[in-house]
């Protein structure tokens, strides 16, 4: 039997809007996002950025959610980047700190008293060094697509003000899970203890544990005057990039349009995020004073001390971590001011 012309039209544009429904379809309702620190912190900020960019240029087409807290691997920080791997998790904004176990490569940027400022942090993301790290994270199974930024991570304590490496002879600092950390407080005389941020805040307040190390906005923000946290050294021992990466998996079942919108609102989301970080330093530094926190900040003759005392971190390290990797680094810091 032959069909009449308009049932055909009919049925055409049937099989069209059937096939516009599963190409929607192939989109999740949900895309992860994982992150360590929630708003108000700027990591949480930078997440919560990167999902609101994507919304607004994919026109609601790509939904994404931001789980902090580590949650979506129980709160182990350090599993982050393997179930990214995996397609557990579709996107994070990660920790160089907590992906370096996984990618040894990320070590170079807790090398101590490597960056100096931040002109010295540039240099190594935007550069040769950071193209390197990208081409690394990306043989592991995981696309990076943009940088962020956790800041220095600076020193505070409840017992004296921390000028030189003597004054921390046997002082207990509670550290992250690295042994990079482990090592590098060693070397300073201290007695670094690994733990977590949960643990922390209690071992400070009873004074089990004399200092810690973090950013200034986790200093602030944690309020660690609270937990007898009196004096803080800013000395910028080491930095910690954000990277905002992809599972493989997910990346490759979008379209090109799509990868194209994701990886543009990363850089975008990355780029105002650093700004918003750096330019709150001294605004955070003032409330910190205001709440009784004495400020030392070091002269560069007082860091090379520090700098000195932690040499042998890079003998150790720098084997792990790649002996160029780590040469081409210093040298990008030490010409900085060129370029």
């Amino acid at each position: 039997m032959r069909l009449k012309a308009p049932i055909i039209v009919a049925c055409l544009a049937g099989l069209l809007l059937a096939g516009g429904s599963a190409g929607a379809a192939d989109y999740k309702s949900e895309y992860t996002v994982s992150t360590v620190l929630p708003t108000p912190f700027p990591w949480g900020e930078a997440a919560e950025r990167w999902v609101k960019l994507v919304e607004e240029r994919s026109d609601g087409r790509i939904n994404l959610k931001v789980y902090p807290g580590a949650q979506l691997v129980s709160g182990n920080q350090t599993k982050e980047f393997a179930a990214l791997r995996s397609g557990l998790i579709d996107f994070a904004v990660g920790s160089t700190i907590n992906w370096s176990p996984q990618v040894s490569e990320l070590n170079v940027f807790s090398l101590p008293f490597l960056m100096p400022d931040y002109a010295a942090i540039d240099a190594l993301t935007q550069g040769e060094v950071g193209e390197r790290i990208f081409e690394a994270i990306e043989r592991q199974g995981v696309v990076p697509l943009a940088w962020g930024e956790n800041g220095f991570r600076e020193l505070t304590n409840s017992v004296r003000p921390v000028t030189h490496p003597d004054d921390l002879e046997g002082m207990k600092i509670r550290v992250v899970g690295s042994p990079l950390f482990q090592d590098t407080f060693e070397a300073l005389g201290a007695n670094p203890t690994q733990m977590s941020w949960a643990d922390a805040k209690p071992a400070l307040a009873t004074g089990a544990v004399d200092g810690q190390e973090n950013p200034l906005s986790v200093i602030q923000i944690a309020k660690m005057w609270e937990v007898g946290q009196e004096y803080l050294t800013r000395w910028h021992y080491m930095a910690d990039p954000l990277i905002f990466a992809a599972s493989r998996g997910t990346w490759e079942s979008l379209p090109e349009k799509d990868r194209r919108i994701i990886r543009e609102a990363a850089i975008d989301a990355g780029q105002w995020e650093i700004e918003r970080s750096r330019a709150s330093v001294e605004e955070r530094l003032a409330a910190l004073r205001e709440q009784g926190i004495e400020v030392t900040e070091l002269t560069d003759a007082q860091r090379e001390a520090f700098r000195k005392a932690t040499a042998s971190v890079y003998e150790t390290w720098a084997p792990r971590i790649g002996e160029d990797l780590v040469e081409t680094a210093k040298e990008a810091v030490a010409n900085r001011d060129a370029e």
